[in-house]
């Protein structure tokens, strides 16, 4: 991992007076005498920096921004089996409410349960240590000899540590996988509750033919088309809480970079915007960071400097694993409203379909790496060795990396902030996936369905969906359901 040298190396270090003369021509001689113009010329041209510390830069973030993407993609495949798995394991107890539900922090019954809450709890941390031990495997290598050499060193353990961790991620998910009947591997929340309906897990209530999810809690009688639908951060209880986790984690990285500004300003020099930048460079350690060392480098050193990291990046890890709750809710939401479409809704579509398709699914799917990457680029680790064995390491957190993480966050908060609170338009009752709702709202099922006015009556008249298109629903009559001939007072 490291380079074999009779002398201390240390990665990460920068001597900018080697630098300075490494820069100039091989075949300049300082001790002839300059008197010509093209001489001349030299001189004027030879201050510009000809090293190559910001391709390696540039190099560097993008291994780790490649490393980041491939974990997410595996992280994804996984969470897609285990997240299946689990939803199975809720119906089978009848307590499946929604078709998304977070799946770290939901378990079925049963502490040993493949999808209990001890396992979940595991494959959490798992999770936190696979983004963690990612941010260790690639960096700068910068060696104190003459001429000065820098290179990209790969680090073993840390390369091991993630591979442990991904492979008992596969097997807690391939073990809930095995442990429950799978009804149905569809994402879709339509074959969902299709599946339930033709198991009898589940059974639409009558009068409910224009009530919406959150109408759960209200008298479900004959009721009037709304013009307006309420948001996900009021109809899925979840929803309030991821989005305020979201902020949270948005305060904690500001109070993280003001005590590292603070404690860096005592020692070095201030932060400015002249020096602020997005990218470490050769000068970022020289203005506004915070370092610790560990001269003792062991096993129980390198779970001490993991668990540190760990616990900075393991919010970041489950901010971005809660979020995957707003985007799938409104993701349902979207399929259903394609029912007063010209094209209807699809039932069955392909598990990569929706991510590829909605502009909302796209987006935390590069953010996740995004972030993971910058949050990787707010610290460093340093390494002092002899004859390639590690004797000490030390960690730098600079302010400028952390902050830029910080806007990032508040971008990504409020982002996710407007699309919970953003209220569809039109009196289709909103569902966000819950699956009472939608055995409610779909009395036709077919491949293709269209939503709309199927039926007048006195005096309510019936909502529904059909197999081809149906007329809008009449905004002045009251509609309880094909049948209906309940004398309940419409809301």
């Amino acid at each position: 991992m490291l380079a074999a040298s009779s002398k201390p190396t240390e990665e990460n270090w920068y001597p900018s007076n080697l630098l300075a003369y490494n820069a100039l021509p091989a075949h300049q001689a300082f001790d002839s005498p300059i008197s010509d113009a093209k001489s001349t010329a030299d001189t004027r041209t030879d201050f510009y920096d000809r090293s190559l510390t910001s391709r390696r830069y540039a190099l560097i973030g993008v291994a780790c921004s490649s490393i980041f993407s491939c974990i997410c993609i595996t992280a994804e495949s996984i969470g897609f089996v285990h997240g299946i798995s689990l939803r199975s394991a809720l119906a089978s107890e009848s307590r499946l409410r929604f078709n998304t539900n977070l799946r770290l922090l939901t378990a079925a019954r049963g502490w040993y349960n493949p999808n209990g809450v001890l396992l979940n709890g595991i494959s959490a941390v798992l999770l936190i240590i696979s983004y963690s031990s990612a941010s260790f495997i690639i960096y700068l290598d910068d060696q104190l000899t003459m001429p000065v050499s820098t290179g990209v060193a790969v680090a073993g353990f840390p390369l091991l540590i993630l591979g442990v961790a991904l492979l008992l991620q596969v097997m807690i998910a391939l073990s809930g996988m095995r442990a429950v009947k799978i009804m149905t591997w569809s994402s879709s929340p339509f074959d969902l509750t299709a599946a339930l309906l033709h198991h009898t897990q589940l059974t639409p209530d009558p009068f409910r033919c224009m009530r919406r999810v959150s109408d759960l809690d209200t008298y479900g009688g004959p009721a009037k088309p709304p013009e307006t639908q309420p948001s996900a951060w009021h109809a899925h209880p979840s929803i309030r809480k991821v989005v305020i986790f979201l902020w949270v984690i948005v305060v904690a990285c500001a109070v993280w970079a003001v005590l590292v500004m603070y404690f860096s300003d005592l020692y070095g020099l201030p932060l400015t915007l002249r020096t602020w930048s997005f990218f470490q460079n050769e000068q970022s350690k020289l203005v506004s960071y915070f370092s610790y060392f560990m001269t003792d480098v062991n096993l129980e050193a390198w779970t001490l400097f993991f668990v540190n990291i760990a616990v900075v990046q393991g919010p970041l890890t489950l901010m971005l694993h809660c979020s995957e709750l707003i985007v799938n809710v409104i993701r349902n939401e979207r399929q259903w409203r394609c029912a007063t479409g010209g094209k209807g809704l699809r039932v069955a579509t392909n598990p990569l379909e929706p991510i590829l398709t909605h502009t909302i699914c796209l987006i935390l799917f590069f953010a996740k790496p995004f972030l993971h990457w910058m949050f990787a680029l707010s610290f460093s680790v340093s390494f002092i060795a002899f004859d390639e064995i590690v004797s000490v390491f030390s960690v730098y957190m600079y302010t400028a990396q952390i902050w830029n993480l910080c806007i990032a966050l508040v971008i990504f908060a409020c982002f996710f902030t407007f699309v919970a609170l953003r209220r569809p338009y039109g009196p289709q009752p909103a569902a966000y996936g819950h699956v009472q709702t939608l055995a409610n709202l779909v009395d036709e099922w077919s491949p293709v369905m269209w939503w709309g006015h199927k039926e007048d009556g006195i005096p309510y008249c019936h909502a529904g969906t059909s197999d081809h298109p149906l007329p809008d629903v009449k905004m002045d009559c009251v509609y309880a359901g094909s049948g209906a001939r309940s004398p309940v007072s419409p809301s």
